[in-house]
C-alpha cells in the first residue's frame, strides 16, 4: 500500500517499490562433470559416426561376446535352426531329385517296404521328414527311423559336409557362451574401493590415500595399482587437450609393486615434486577439474584369467583433511575384517596448504600439530569439567531425596501433661 503524499516523498515512495521489485540474480547450480570413469569401472565414452562397421565382423568372435546376452542367445538359437532348415532343403532336394518322394507316394503298405534298398535316406517322405532327418544328423540323436543308404554319393557328400558345418557352429557359440560366463569383469565386481578418497599427513608428507579390498576369499595374485590423473588441459601453442593423461606413482615399499591383497589395504600416493596434486591446496581443489583413475590389475587365481577393477575420484569425492578407520582387528588369534566400516573416515589435523607450501615452510605442519593438540586438551578439559558438573548434580539431587524421606519426629501426651516424644 502507498504512503500518504504528505508523510513520504513520492520519490522516495516509488525508489523503494522498485528496489524491492528487483529481480534477483538467478543462481545457477554447477553442472555436474562428465567423469571419464565410472564409479562402477565402465568407460563413461560413446563412439559415434564410425564409418567402417565392417570392421567389426572381421573379428567375429570378440564382437559375438561383446554383445548383450539377450542378442547373443537369439544368435545362439538362430545359428541352430537356419542350419537345420539349410540342410533340411538339402536333404529334401537329394529325395526329390532321386525320385524317392515320388515312390513313396506311388507304393503303399507292404511295397513300401522293398524302397529301403533303393531310397537314398529311408523314411523321407515329405519336408518335415527330411527337417527332422536334418536335425538327427547333425545332433546325433539317431531314432532309428530314417537312416542312409549306398545308392546317393551325394547324400554321403551333404551328410559329411552337414557334419562339418555343425561342429564348427557348436564350437563357435559353446566358445561365445564359455567366454561371457567366464570374463574378467565378472571377478571384478568383488573388488571394491572406498567411496572416497581422503588427503591426510602421513610420516611428515601430504598424501593422497584410499582403500581397496577382495569380498572372496580366492585371491588375486601379482595385484598391481595404478593411478592416473585426467583433467583438461591447454598447450602453450594453444590446442586443448580434452583427457590428459598422467601417472603418478604409489608408495609401496616392494620392490616388484605388487601388493598382496589378503585383506583390504590403504594404497598411498605421496604428493611429491612429481605429482601432479603437488600445487593443489584444500580451497583450490574444489575448484579443480579433475579425475584420479585407479586401476587395479592381477591374476585370479582359481581361473587364471587377468582381471581388473576401476574406480576413479573427482574433486566432490576427495576429502582432505580426513584419515580412513581401521577395520582389522585380532579376534582370539584370527584376523577380522569389518566391512560395514570400510569407507568409513574421520577427521585428523592436516595443514590446509599445498604440498609445495608444505615442503617450502616445514613449520606449517608444526603450528597445526600443536593447534590440533591444543583442542583436543581444551576437549578433554571441557569433558572431564562437564563429567565433575554432572555428578556434583547428581550427588546433591542424592542428597536431597536423602532428606526428603527422613522420618518426622512425633509428640505424644499423656494425661499427667507430660510429653513423650518417639520417632515411628
Amino acid at each position: 500500500m502507498l504512503a500518504r503524499k504528505s508523510i513520504i516523498p513520492e520519490e522516495y515512495v516509488l525508489a523503494r517499490i522498485a528496489a524491492e521489485n528487483l529481480r534477483k540474480p538467478r543462481i545457477r547450480d554447477r553442472l555436474p562433470r562428465a567423469r571419464f570413469i565410472a564409479k562402477s569401472g565402465a568407460c563413461n565414452l560413446a563412439h559415434k559416426n564410425i564409418r567402417e562397421q565392417g570392421r567389426f565382423l572381421q573379428d567375429i568372435f570378440t564382437t559375438l561376446v561383446d554383445l548383450k546376452w539377450r542378442h547373443t542367445l537369439v544368435i545362439f538359437t538362430m545359428s541352430f535352426l537356419c542350419s537345420w532348415l539349410l540342410f533340411a532343403i538339402m536333404w529334401w532336394l537329394v529325395a526329390f531329385a532321386h525320385g524317392d518322394i515320388y515312390a513313396y507316394m506311388e507304393k503303399s503298405g507292404m511295397e513300401k517296404s522293398g524302397l529301403e534298398s533303393t531310397v537314398c535316406v529311408t523314411n523321407v517322405r515329405s519336408f518335415t521328414s527330411a527337417f527332422l532327418f536334418s536335425i538327427e544328423v547333425q545332433v546325433t540323436i539317431g531314432f532309428g527311423g530314417r537312416m542312409m543308404t549306398e545308392e546317393c554319393p551325394l547324400a554321403i557328400t551333404v551328410l559329411i559336409l552337414q557334419n562339418i558345418v555343425g561342429l564348427i557352429i557348436n564350437a563357435v557359440m559353446l566358445g561365445c557362451i564359455f567366454m561371457k560366463t567366464a570374463q574378467a569383469h565378472r571377478r571384478a565386481e568383488t573388488l571394491i574401493f572406498s567411496r572416497h578418497a581422503v588427503i591426510a599427513v602421513r610420516n611428515g608428507k601430504l598424501c593422497f590415500m584410499f582403500r581397496v579390498g577382495d569380498l572372496r576369499k580366492s585371491m588375486i595374485i601379482s595385484a598391481s595399482v595404478r593411478i592416473q590423473v585426467v583433467k583438461k588441459t591447454t598447450t602453450p601453442e594453444g590446442e586443448v587437450v580434452p583427457i590428459h593423461q598422467l601417472d603418478i606413482p604409489v608408495d609401496n615399499p616392494i620392490e616388484s609393486n605388487n601388493i598382496f591383497l589378503v585383506a583390504p589395504l590403504i594404497v598411498c600416493h605421496v604428493i611429491d615434486k612429481r605429482s601432479p596434486l603437488y600445487d593443489i591446496s584444500a580451497t583450490d581443489l574444489a575448484n579443480q577439474d579433475l579425475e584420479v583413475i585407479v586401476i587395479l590389475e592381477g591374476v585370479v587365481e582359481t581361473t587364471g584369467i587377468t582381471t581388473q577393477a576401476r574406480t576413479s575420484y573427482i574433486a566432490e569425492e576427495i576429502q582432505w583433511g580426513h584419515r580412513f578407520v581401521s577395520i582389522v582387528t585380532e579376534e582370539e588369534g584370527v584376523y577380522s575384517v569389518d566391512y560395514s566400516k570400510f569407507g568409513n573416515t574421520v577427521k585428523v589435523a592436516a595443514p590446509r596448504c599445498s604440498a609445495r607450501e608444505l615442503d617450502e615452510k616445514p613449520s606449517i605442519l608444526i603450528q597445526t600439530l600443536q593447534k590440533s593438540e591444543l583442542s583436543h586438551q581444551n576437549s578433554l578439559r571441557k569433558r572431564n569439567s562437564m563429567r565433575r558438573n554432572n555428578s556434583m548434580r547428581r550427588s546433591n539431587s542424592i542428597r536431597r531425596n536423602n532428606s526428603s524421606l527422613m522420618v518426622p519426629k512425633v509428640q505424644f501426651m499423656t494425661p499427667e501433661g507430660n510429653q513423650n516424644t518417639s520417632e515411628s
